[in-house]
């Protein structure tokens, strides 16, 4: 019997949160000398702020915008309703991160239009994991997946992942958008999908 999303996501954040700060820590070390290949100078790079025991550091932040690139990062809203709504996006500029809802950091407003996520190059996704063919597990609350949709055709779409997160084959719904490619630490950036 294949295993629910739930039931996977239960056992990947249990994992995860096994983990030592010794090996997360040279994980993220990883991840951030990975990052360095991964920029263009101008290019605008959508990334994230890792919480609690989610793969990346902000020092592969750092590295993005040594880089050269713009780095723009998530803000997490839901409506009145407590619908999450399409991320909306704000600069990466270091130390003016604040706190905010669901234990996220997040860059001080103004923020710019969910649309602007069209503009990036890259995109890094926080993922819990991702198969072969693309399909991506997120954490379920729909945040991601309101909001890829609206990236363009030739965005790198880039689930970041623990190397034993990038697995054969995860369940998928209609609605899911593939990741082009995984990051992980040891492996680095590597293509998803069929072999073009």
């Amino acid at each position: 019997m294949t295993a629910s999303k739930a039931e996977l996501r239960a056992a990947i954040l249990a994992a995860r949160r096994r983990l030592t700060a010794a090996p997360r820590d040279a994980e993220a070390q990883a991840l951030s000398r990975h990052a360095a290949d991964l920029v263009v100078r101008g290019d605008t790079v959508c990334a994230y702020v890792p919480v609690g025991s989610e793969p990346g550091s902000l020092e592969l932040l750092e590295t993005l915008r040594r880089g050269g690139a713009r780095v723009l990062l998530p803000v997490a809203r839901e409506d009145d309703a407590g619908v999450p709504q399409p991320l909306s996006w704000g600069e990466y500029v270091p130390g003016e991160l604040v706190s905010a809802r669901f234990g996220l950091r997040e860059p001080k407003a103004p923020w710019l239009a969910p649309e602007v996520v069209a503009d990036a190059a890259t995109l890094l996704v926080p993922s819990l994991a991702v198969d072969r063919s693309g399909v991506r597990l997120g954490r379920g609350a729909g945040f991601y997946d309101r909001t890829l949709h609206l990236a363009s055709r030739s965005a790198r779409l880039i689930a970041v992942v623990r190397d034993e997160e990038l697995v054969e084959r995860l369940p998928a719904d209609p609605h899911d958008i593939p990741m082009t490619h995984a990051l992980t630490p040891v492996g680095g950036l590597q293509g998803l999908g069929a072999p073009e």
